[in-house]
């Protein structure tokens, strides 16, 4: 287990294009950290220069206190798991997972003892003898884990490890990552484009865009208090509604359509009386019951919920989450109400907070 501290590192290539941009951060012992954002945003950029990969062109690195900006990848003491799984096809599961303390000369009753118990945490005891080649993507990535852990490495560091794998497997092997977190209380760096691992996995998440960290903090907190318009839109799924909405006489005005509102978000959109700003409202946080017309144009039914699309008046399209299993048609009108706003700075992007700051 280890700290770690990102101390405003910047990586900029000799092509002089900048791909991370003053990222800062203390991960504590113990902790999982996700990094999230859509492709080319930075986030496997920082973490190749955690793992030694890349070289950090400004900032520090510091593990337990020491600075390893400069140290070479294979003296980090840490262990990275790739999308690719990057296993050796002539090489059994045991010999693919012993590789690593193979090299290192380590004694042989030592490495078996390590495999053995890397093996029995992930479920692999009974394909020690198989290869690559005869399990499924799930095990690989599984094995691909053992290869780590029999390391006993400072700092797990996983690139997208479940983006090859289906549905269904990414979601097993999820909750298989989240356990041996919680088994062996290590340090973790994980990388991500799929906000749902974000939420479920991360003690703490990083969201990024275009090299920029967003924002960082807990999954609640960037799900319920999101810093700025691209966070809002990026976390939560369906992604939630926006409006250009005008702030006047107690009310928010949209294209064809008014909102009401109550003392607090008032008070909250003090300072901008008479301007315009941008109004977000999570499909979940819509409901039926109340005086807003929605012609539906589209109906989702998922089960426990029902995905409702329709437009507000002046066109303004709208998605609704709405419990149980709807069953609306093209051309129905549904009256709704929205719950949980979220207010926005129309030039800035960033959120309103209490008070109009």
């Amino acid at each position: 287990m280890a700290q770690m501290s990102l101390q405003h590192l910047d990586k900029i290539y000799d092509n002089n294009v900048q791909a991370v941009f003053d990222f800062n951060m203390d991960v504590k012992d113990g902790e999982l950290i996700v990094l999230v954002g859509p492709s080319g945003c930075g986030k496997s950029t920082t973490l190749r220069m955690v793992a030694g990969l890349e070289d950090i062109s400004r900032g520090k690195l510091l593990l337990d206190g020491r600075d390893i900006t400069q140290t070479p990848a294979k003296d980090r003491d840490m262990a990275m798991v790739f999308q690719n799984y990057a296993l050796y096809g002539h090489m059994t599961v045991y010999e693919n997972m012993a590789f690593s303390l193979t090299l290192r000369k380590e004694d042989v009753n030592v490495i078996h003892k390590k495999v053995l118990a890397a093996a029995e945490i992930l479920g692999l005891t009974s394909q020690l003898n198989k290869k690559p080649a005869q399990l499924s993507g799930g095990q690989r990535q599984r094995v691909a884990m053992g290869r780590s852990i029999v390391r006993s490495p400072k700092v797990f560091l996983f690139d997208e490890p479940l983006s090859n794998l289906d549905a269904k497997l990414r979601g097993a092997t999820r909750r298989e990552i989240l356990l041996l977190h919680k088994r062996l209380k290590a340090t973790m760096l994980y990388v991500t484009h799929d906000q749902t691992e974000a939420l479920t996995l991360a003690d703490r998440i990083v969201c990024m865009s275009m090299g920029h960290v967003q924002q960082i903090g807990t999954p609640l907190e960037l799900y319920d208090s999101p810093n700025n318009i691209f966070v809002a839109g990026f976390i939560g799924l369906p992604p939630m509604n926006f409006y250009d909405v005008t702030f006047e006489d107690g009310v928010l005005k949209g294209k064809g359509f008014t909102v009401e509102l109550s003392p607090e978000e008032k008070d909250t959109l003090s300072d901008y009386v008479g301007r315009e700003i941008t109004l977000g409202v999570r499909p979940e946080d819509v409901s039926e019951g109340g005086t807003l017309p929605v012609k539906v144009f589209s109906n989702e039914n998922l089960g426990m919920n029902t995905l409702v699309h329709g437009t507000l008046g002046g066109g303004s399209r709208i998605t609704a989450k709405l419990r149980g299993w709807a069953d609306y048609k093209d051309g129905d009108t549904v009256l709704v109400q929205l719950g949980r706003k979220h207010f926005f700075d129309k030039e800035t992007t960033n959120a309103i907070r209490k008070g109009g700051k």
